[in-house]
């Protein structure tokens, strides 16, 4: 016993609350050298102070408890976990980032009203034969799924060859961002009364969609990037509700002119949200 420490004299050289203590004990993070049988109370080694001490500043930074006893289990068999602690701070900084572009996307609004910014028209579309591929994810993994599955359409649309309607599209049935996942559709347009694809992969479809009408705005630069985007979603589905139309289906994304490459000034988007004439049964 001389060379371990009751729980108070612990929480006190670590910086850590008794009730911390006993948290990542339970957890299996930090567990005591001894616990004595009959009163139930722990006992540290010296040498665990400086885990300690690593398992409140990891915590302080928000790493996830699981990812904690990872991150010290690495450690202990001698892996580095440097890396681990680097990707974790990198993720931080991109949540940060994003959320800086909300909270300043936000305030423009309220100062100065999303549609100041974004001028909305309306077009007709008609019936549209499309691939399809979808998928039901977060914005953090949108990016590397358009990017597949684009590159399998355009490699069926070349054995056809198919001809080309209209620019690509994506159609989003919801919200997609950090918090919340939704079915995401890729769509390449062609024409219907030409060669059709054949031997599609798994996951990819033909789907005909009816003819549209559609609220829409454009952006290009800096707006079309995520999350500053997302301002100009709100500006037409605030146009939709003021000018009494109903929505029609899932909004879509039309890349106009794409790069290649996600932020970059010269992307230009269209954003196109189905409108109809609200149903007289509509209160």
């Amino acid at each position: 016993m001389m060379n371990l420490l009751p729980i108070g004299q612990f929480a006190q050289a670590s910086g850590l609350t008794i009730n911390a203590l006993r948290h990542y004990d339970a957890s299996g993070v930090l567990p005591p050298a001894r616990v004595d049988p009959e009163s139930g109370y722990r006992y540290f080694r010296r040498d665990q102070i400086r885990t300690a001490r690593l398992i409140r500043v990891l915590r302080q930074l928000d790493i996830p408890i699981e990812q904690v006893r990872g991150m010290l289990a690495h450690a202990e068999a001698g892996a580095d976990p440097a890396p681990a602690l680097a990707a974790h701070l990198k993720a931080a900084e991109d949540r940060l980032a994003v959320q800086r572009s909300l909270v300043h996307g936000l305030l423009t609004r309220l100062s100065e009203g999303a549609e100041m910014n974004h001028r909305v028209t309306v077009r007709e579309s008609g019936p549209e034969r499309v691939l399809v591929r979808g998928a039901t994810l977060k914005n953090s993994g949108l990016e590397g799924f358009l990017r597949t599955a684009f590159q399998e359409m355009y490699a069926v649309a070349g054995r056809g060859p198919l001809t080309f309607t209209g620019p690509a599209f994506v159609r989003y049935h919801g919200v997609c961002d950090e918090e919340n996942e939704t079915l995401v559709e890729a769509c390449l347009p062609f024409w219907a009364d030409a060669a059709q694809p054949t031997g599609l992969p798994a996951g990819m479809s033909v789907r005909d969609l009816p003819e549209n009408t559609f609220a829409c705005t454009e952006v290009s630069g800096p707006a079309a990037g995520f999350p500053a985007i997302l301002t100009a979603y709100d500006a037409v589905a605030d146009w939709i509700g003021a000018h009494g139309f109903a929505f029609a289906g899932p909004v879509r994304l039309v890349h106009r002119r794409w790069t290649g490459t996600p932020d970059d000034p010269g992307n230009r988007f269209e954003i196109a949200w189905p409108i109809e004439e609200p149903s007289q049964d509509t209160p």
